[in-house]
């Protein structure tokens, strides 16, 4: 048996995850940070504080799911938000340093990667797209912080990342998290503003706010404050939210297509777990793939995903 262990201390997820390499399995176990009602987020030192009490709930609840840590090969932890200068949050540090010292007692090799790499990784494993780790593709890394659109180069071991479209202003998690908020659901919103905007069957239109392939989305908020002032029902509020964002998304889509050309494209990030936009996006694009659910949002199994792909290449 070979298992490798990923770790990732993010905004607002405190992760862990086993891969069974033999079995092709995943075991994870996660815990949110907690929120406090009405905030619409976690301050860093906060966060830091958090990832540090919970880490060592969540490694000890993988342990007794997956039956121990017997045969652990190597760790693969994610240590930043991107593969770019200058790319930092305190948060990653917890399990940056937790993953050093398992490293050293268990003398394995230790991986360290981008958060940004991690989901990508992810949703290869989840859509069954393995392959990619040594191919082209377009990958969206769509989140509370992160609304990007990428190319990507797989070298079997991690990815070489161009930037090519993104958010100019708030970012996707963000528009829907305080559209959230505003209507008094919990936070993080996604799931919550998914659910009433289901029980919506009015119509809802929205033309994107486009500069060639980027997009914005602070007029989102705005606009979901506006129809909540003027009566609309929270249901409403909640779909043309969401098809906002989804708008947008489709609208970078189309304008990488028509500039760069047809490749598969990855859809990763916690916003992409959405069932709503899943279901639009997959019907207009025959080329896209999407994570699964559990592994669309903050999660450790990229990180263990990567670290398998280089202990295979020692």
């Amino acid at each position: 048996m070979s298992r490798i262990l990923g770790i990732d201390t993010s905004n607002y997820t405190t992760s862990a995850a086993l891969y069974d390499t033999e079995s092709g399995e995943i075991f994870q176990s996660k815990m949110l940070l907690p929120v406090k009602p009405g905030e619409k987020g976690v301050r860093q030192n906060d966060a830091v504080f958090l990832h540090t009490e919970q880490l060592p709930q969540v490694i000890g609840a993988l342990k007794e799911k997956c039956g121990g840590f017997s045969d652990i090969r190597a760790i693969g932890v994610s240590t930043r938000p991107r593969n770019a200068e200058g790319s930092y949050m305190p948060c990653f540090s917890v399990g940056a340093g937790t993953a050093r010292v398992l490293s050293d007692i268990l003398g394995v090799p230790l991986f360290r990667f981008s958060h940004q790499e991690g989901h990508i990784a992810a949703a290869l494993f989840s859509s069954g797209r393995l392959d990619l780790m040594n191919g082209n593709f377009f990958a969206f890394h769509v989140s509370g912080g992160t609304t990007e659109a990428l190319s990507v180069t797989g070298n079997g071991r991690n990815f070489n990342v161009a930037l090519i479209a993104s958010s100019l202003d708030l970012k996707a998690g963000q528009a829907i998290d305080r559209a959230a908020v505003m209507l008094g659901l919990p936070f993080p919103g996604g799931i919550h503003l998914e659910r009433l905007a289901l029980e919506c069957d009015e119509p809802v239109r929205f033309r994107p706010v486009m500069k060639g392939c980027d997009c914005c989305l602070s007029g989102v908020e705005n606009q979901c404050q506006k129809l909540l002032d003027a009566g609309c029902s929270k249901e409403y509020i909640a779909k043309f939210c969401l098809t906002a964002v989804m708008n947008s998304i489709i609208g970078m889509t189309d304008a990488i297509l028509e500039k760069y050309g047809d490749m598969p494209i990855i859809y990763a990030g916690g916003v992409m777990s959405n069932g709503i936009m899943r279901r639009e996006i997959s019907a207009r694009y025959p080329a896209a793939h999407f994570a699964a659910p559990e592994f669309s949002c903050d999660n450790a199994a990229g990180a263990a995903v990567l670290a398998a792909a280089g202990i295979s290449k020692i």
